[in-house]
């Protein structure tokens, strides 16, 4: 017998934790930067490429799985506001922060430190940022407020 899996039930717990490993690997290279492990660093950051390519792929196929279908947010009163002010922060930064991740990569690889220095002091923060509320909405739509609750 072969075992199936349902895929728009585990999507989303998969996207958080690719999500939450992102921004632990920003964080691993923000400390190998500072700490001058340039070659270390480099690694680090293609990993943390990766694991938001990852995550982007399984975050479109997660919907089209859905066939557009949402999750609503069920929470009420104060938290309501404070969700979805996480929310639209976060999916416009989330628009963002892919050419400025990738102008960002691109001139660490042809290390052009300079230029790669002025625009990572923007892209780090706000992809922090990213990765920090994916973690927070999941948790929020998925665990604290579940649909059906």
């Amino acid at each position: 017998r072969v075992a199936t899996v349902d895929l728009p039930h585990i999507l989303p717990a998969f996207n958080a934790s690719l999500n939450a490993l992102s921004g632990i690997l920003l964080l691993v290279a923000f400390i190998l930067i500072k700490r001058r492990r340039i070659t270390a660093h480099k690694r680090v950051m293609l990993a943390a490429c990766s694991a938001s390519l990852l995550f982007l792929a399984c975050y479109v196929l997660n919907h089209y799985l859905r066939h557009g279908i949402v999750t609503h947010f069920t929470g009420t009163g104060i938290i309501r506001p404070i969700y979805f002010t996480i929310l639209i922060t976060h999916t416009i930064l989330a628009i963002t922060i892919v050419p400025l991740a990738i102008i960002t990569v691109r001139n660490g690889l042809r290390m052009r430190v300079p230029v790669h220095r002025r625009i990572a002091r923007w892209t780090f923060p706000l992809w922090m940022y990213v990765s920090v509320t994916g973690v927070l909405v999941y948790f929020f739509l998925y665990q604290w407020f579940p649909p059906g609750s």
